[in-house]
């Protein structure tokens, strides 16, 4: 009783009762009940001197495990079958390898840095705190963190598209310096050939191979292409025949995006299932204004809650890193009309992944909403599909409404399986 001071007991108190009387986060009323699919530390509204913590207690993170194995061969509303590599699906076993491997930190150069630090469950397998991410050591990496929902059918990978197979991809995080930092290939497989917890995994999985570059990246591959999620409420609404599955305002919105506003462009929607992406390469001018300097004398930095300060950039300049250079797909190219276009993301689960575009500097789908009504940003290889459009604002918060209205069905069950993945002996 020495140190149970009344003052202390009564701030556990007050901090307990923050947790039951928080108002639910955007993600949370999306869902319509209590939700894993929320930043732990929830910023949401952090802009307004209105916000309040909406910290979650881990006690929440309750697993259930999923048969992954027969997602791949199960259809899904508004998605085509999941590609295989030689159309052979990965068995129980290698998924499962997958799985506990994507969630070790022990694949990187330190022990720190898991695939799962940046493309975190919850967050709708990207980071919604981070514009851009924090590899090994704090190190700077330039560009968002994409989700991994749905990847599985992305014919290029990373915002450039200099990968083409998910199983090859896997290297490029594990090798970079500014990532998980590992010097070599052969580093990585000396390392976990060491842990005797996967000895037996690889063993059972790739009775044959073993562990070598091929089954190590097949096995996380074989995870990811599980992370697959339709029935959407706009899923159900134009491809199962649930007339009211869509509100009026997100069909209102739908009905922008397919036409005047001209998104289907580069999002398309197909007949029998939508993966709204063209698979192709756009300049929107974000990487232009960035890579041109062109971001003012000034930079707004928020401080606290309602509280932002203009900063001189040259005070900013003097201490902080200088941003990397980004051309885009020019860097895999090397074709001179390809810098500053990158990758058309998936619109699928968009409501659960910002910060959007490729270096993550659109925090909401109402800021994206308006880069695009204003024009995209002006440059002289500008994509000749991106032009003001002229929206007022209730159509601009009817096009929301249709994004929002494009998470899966399932990405809750994927989160409940993700806490329940085994992640590596910690000691």
């Amino acid at each position: 009783v020495s140190f149970l001071h009344a003052d202390t007991l009564m701030a556990d108190l007050r901090t307990l009762l923050l947790e039951i009387d928080a108002p639910p986060s955007d993600a949370i009323r999306d869902a319509g009940t209590e939700s894993r699919r929320r930043p732990g530390d929830d910023r949401g509204g952090y802009d307004q001197a209105s916000w309040r913590t909406r910290t979650l207690s881990l006690a929440t993170r309750r697993g259930a495990a999923l048969d992954l194995a027969s997602r791949l061969r199960a259809p899904r509303l508004g998605l085509p079958p999941v590609p295989l590599p030689a159309g052979d699906a990965p068995s129980s076993e290698q998924i499962a390898l997958g799985r506990k491997l994507f969630f070790d930190r022990r694949l990187s150069h330190n022990g720190t840095l898991s695939c799962a630090m940046c493309h975190i469950p919850e967050q709708g397998f990207t980071s919604n705190e981070l514009a851009t991410a924090i590899g090994i050591e704090g190190r700077t990496v330039r560009r968002n963190a994409p989700t991994v929902l749905d990847a599985a059918f992305l014919e290029r990978l990373f915002h450039d598209g200099r990968e083409t197979s998910l199983e090859h991809q896997v290297w490029g995080p594990l090798l970079a310096r500014n990532e998980m930092g590992n010097p070599s290939v052969g580093s990585v497989l000396e390392r976990v050939s060491a842990l005797e917890d996967y000895r037996e995994g690889f063993e059972a999985a790739y009775p044959e191979a073993g562990l070598d570059m091929e089954t190590l990246g097949g096995a996380i591959a074989s995870y990811e292409r599980t992370l697959v999620t339709g029935g959407s409420a706009f899923d159900r609404w134009r491809y199962g025949g649930e007339p009211d599955a869509l509100d009026a305002s997100a069909q209102r919105g739908f009905a922008l995006f397919a036409g005047r506003a001209g998104c289907a462009g580069c999002h398309p929607v197909g007949t029998e299932h939508a993966l709204f992406t063209d698979q192709a390469f756009h300049n929107t001018g974000v990487g232009y204004a960035a890579s041109m300097g062109r971001g003012g004398a000034t930079r707004k930095v928020q401080v606290a809650p309602g509280q932002v300060l203009e900063v001189d950039a040259a005070i900013i300049a003097q201490v902080a890193e200088s941003a990397p250079g980004d051309l885009g797909l020019y860097e895999v190219s090397l074709d001179p009309k390809d810098r500053w276009s990158y990758r058309t993301p998936s619109l699928r689960n968009v409501g659960l992944t910002a910060p959007y575009m490729h270096d993550g500097s659109l925090a909401t789908l109402s800021d994206v909403v308006d880069f695009y009504d204003r024009g995209g940003i002006a440059n002289p290889l500008l994509d000749p599909r991106i032009r003001p459009l002229g929206l007022n604002p209730d159509e601009r918060r009817d096009l929301v409404a249709f994004l929002r209205a494009l998470t899966g069905g399932d990405v809750e069950a994927l989160v409940a399986d993700a806490f329940a993945a085994p992640i590596g002996d910690p000691r």
